[in-house]
């Protein structure tokens, strides 16, 4: 089965943006690439059972097994010894990327408390766009009852264009809830 976003990017979103960008190539539209899901441990690194609970929450958000990542060296100021796990990430491309934004879009975001919409800004150089959500309960797949301790997690959305604008408006076709200019 195919996600509706694939979908709605191949049939909607790929010939406007080729009619608004004058390109004559569809390979030159702009697309996502890849969906990164990052999410830090601090203190709780060191206790296996709070990384297995948080190992399963971010494998049921993002609906694939997440990768361990350990610290290459030992940082005396940070506390921190050689290949001991510092957080978790997962990397979502094709169908696994647009299952998650759909839920990410029209479920987490809004679900957010006092939530005004995303910083248009966010994008790095190679117009990828980064933000950050404060609490992972926010999505509908984590057991609100079993959670002993809120925690934030990074996203980052990888695009194929290295223009900053281009990639904003790939992101407003997605219905991104950018925050409007002017609006408080």
């Amino acid at each position: 089965m195919e996600p509706r976003l694939k979908s709605f990017y191949k049939l909607d979103i790929l010939p406007k943006l080729k009619e608004n960008l004058g390109v004559k190539n569809s390979l030159q539209v702009p697309k996502l690439i890849k969906i990164v899901i990052n999410m830090g441990l601090g203190l709780d690194a060191n206790d296996n059972k709070i990384l297995k609970i948080i190992e399963t929450d971010l494998a049921n958000i993002a609906g694939q097994k997440p990768v361990i990542t350990k610290s290459k060296k030992a940082i005396s100021n940070f506390k921190t010894r050689a290949k001991i796990p510092l957080g978790l990430k997962v990397t979502l491309r094709k169908n696994n990327m647009y299952f998650f934004l759909d839920r990410l879009i029209n479920i987490a975001l809004p679900r957010i408390k006092d939530f005004r919409g995303l910083n248009p800004k966010s994008f790095d150089e190679n117009a990828n766009y980064s933000f950050g959500i404060k609490e992972h309960v926010v999505f509908p797949e984590v057991n609100f009852d079993k959670v002993d301790k809120m925690r934030g997690m990074d996203i980052t959305v990888v695009t194929s264009t290295n223009d900053k604008a281009k990639a904003k408006v790939l992101l407003d076709r997605f219905n991104f809830p950018f925050i409007k200019k002017g609006v408080n």
